[in-house]
């Protein structure tokens, strides 16, 4: 793959606290390489704010191997950058041209109040967890791994929920800041394995109260939740959780 360097325009929002109105700040930055990442670009663009005797540009991060999911930035319009299934720190420079123009935004959301600059407080997504997300087991010796059976199908499923990773790019692509995608991979990770099932209803109905009581929106079935979740959760989850909500609704009748 060709290695290059390129000169980039940078639009970065600015924002002291969730009061602040905010505004666009423009930089220059030279010789960015395009094996760099995202974030390490962004550490170049602050090394040179701060050389400056400017502050540098708050923006979140703690893993930088596409696991945590705290690098969350709005790159051009879409949560994460252009590459599908990656997340922000897993973006490389390559994915753009020299002389290019790149718009930085935080995840827009009224759930996700703004922190500083890039920075939001995603903590409603914690207290969803916190309203549901816990199983019954008993406690003493572990039993085998396999005493359990459980089919493959749902097993696979069951993991393939369990890669969310709760970064909040499901809500910022979605024009009603719904979090049904994040909720209902929660939700099916659990009801999907027996040992889900003792809480199986009411961990539905606390989790769905609590994501309302955040004012995260309703669900527009447009798909863009999907599209740019770095860990490519599927929309047949939320299928699921509005199936589990309805029988548990009809079970606590």
């Amino acid at each position: 793959m060709e290695h290059y360097n390129m000169n980039l325009t940078l639009k970065v929002w600015r924002q002291k606290n969730a009061k602040d109105a905010g505004r666009f700040e423009t930089f220059e930055v030279k010789d960015i390489s395009s094996e760099m990442s995202f974030l390490e670009m962004f550490d170049v663009l602050n090394e040179k704010i701060v050389s400056e005797g400017k502050e540098p540009v708050a923006f979140d991060h703690d893993c930088r191997e596409g696991i945590c999911g705290m690098c969350s930035m709005v790159i051009n319009g879409r949560p994460h950058g252009p590459w599908n299934g990656t997340t922000t720190c897993q973006l490389h420079m390559r994915a753009f041209k020299n002389g290019d123009t790149i718009t930085v935004e935080p995840f827009r959301a009224g759930a996700f109040p703004v922190i500083k600059d890039l920075v939001v407080d995603r903590s409603a997504f914690d207290r969803i967890i916190q309203a549901g997300g816990y199983i019954s087991v008993n406690t003493g010796n572990a039993v085998d791994a396999n005493a359990i059976p459980i089919d493959k199908d749902k097993a696979d499923k069951a993991f393939a929920a369990a890669a969310c990773i709760g970064c909040g790019a499901c809500v910022a692509a979605c024009k009603n800041s719904s979090a049904m995608l994040f909720v209902s991979a929660k939700v099916s990770q659990l009801a999907l394995l027996p040992q889900g099932h003792p809480e199986k209803n009411t961990r539905v109905l606390d989790m769905v109260s609590q994501m309302d009581k955040e004012g995260f929106g309703s669900c527009t079935n447009t798909g863009a939740c999907e599209a740019e979740c770095p860990k490519e959760i599927s929309l047949e989850n939320i299928a699921r959780l509005n199936r589990e909500f309805v029988s548990a609704g009809l079970s606590a009748e």
